[in-house]
């Protein structure tokens, strides 16, 4: 009986040949790629920013569809948990709904209240400066940098530099453009920095995002940390960006000199957000006019 050979080369098998070469020229065709992207980047921006937009473009309806997939999902799994639990849970609901009907007197009373108070900031109000209202088709939710997709570009006026909102808050502003979709830089990322007012008192800040879904508030003005938990957190205008008065954070704790603070807005729980033209700042003080001497 013969052994069987040891030689496991390719070469006996045309087949493997075939697979062989063509892996060697994806792997060097990917190579050249990317290196031609990062050549294009540094020598023109520009243009990297068109190959960008139509990325954007492309994956969009994917990430709609990918979004609406695990959506329907998590409602099904949701549905089958509650089924199961229901009955072990009614007893427990029973008790807790004699404790729960004060409570919810009391969270009424403070519903009144704080819409009195919204409307006498204008925390939410329109400015007349709206672009688009887009859908949010995607957002990152567990990587360090913080991105939301929206199913609306040049083609419905939307511009990189345009602030991004919602009725709950501000969510980021575009920072690419395609014909169709735009990608949004969320005010979590590390690398965003927004100028706020702390709405009770009006002291000055600045939000950053920490990258984990959280913001840092940094006061700028002397005299200690000035906020509290439960504090709101509003843009203050300055940086000719974003607009005054818009939601931004509520504080949670207290670092040393800054606040830990939860964005109001949650990309993942949004349906639709509001692109609008960005703040150009209020117009400075019309001079005295000097009267001529007698």
């Amino acid at each position: 009986m013969k052994a069987p050979s040891r030689n496991k080369r390719p070469g006996f098998s045309r087949r493997a040949q075939y697979g062989l070469f063509f892996s060697y020229v994806i792997a060097v065709t990917g190579i050249l790629v990317g290196l031609g992207l990062v050549v294009i980047a540094h020598v023109d921006p520009t243009g990297f920013g068109v190959i960008r937009g139509g990325a954007l473009d492309a994956t969009a309806p994917i990430s709609s569809a990918a979004r609406g997939v695990v959506r329907g999902a998590g409602k099904v799994v949701d549905g089958i948990g509650a089924y199961f639990y229901a009955g072990s849970k009614n007893a427990e609901m029973a008790r807790e709904l004699d404790r729960d009907r004060a409570a919810l007197v009391r969270a009424r009373i403070l519903a009144l209240e704080n819409e009195r108070l919204r409307k006498m900031l204008k925390l939410v109000d329109d400015r007349g400066g709206s672009v688009a209202v887009a859908r949010i088709v995607g957002s990152s939710g567990v990587s360090s940098r913080r991105y939301a997709t929206l199913d609306a570009g040049r083609a419905q006026g939307v511009e990189p530099g345009q602030p991004v909102r919602s009725p709950e808050g501000l969510v980021g502003h575009v920072v690419d453009a395609g014909m169709i979709a735009s990608r949004v830089l969320l005010i979590t990322d590390s690398s965003s920095v927004v100028p706020v007012r702390l709405a009770r008192g009006g002291a000055p800040a600045l939000a950053a995002g920490r990258g984990d879904g959280s913001i840092e508030i940094r006061p700028l003005g002397a005299g200690g940390n000035p906020f509290n938990r439960g504090d709101i957190v509003l843009t203050s205008g300055t940086g000719g960006l974003y607009p005054p008065d818009v939601p931004v954070a509520v504080i949670l704790s207290k670092d040393g000199d800054v606040a830990v603070a939860w964005p109001l807005a949650n990309p993942a729980q949004l349906d639709y957000a509001t692109v609008e033209q960005p703040f150009a700042g209020l117009p400075p003080p019309p001079e005295p006019t000097k009267t001529a001497k007698p």
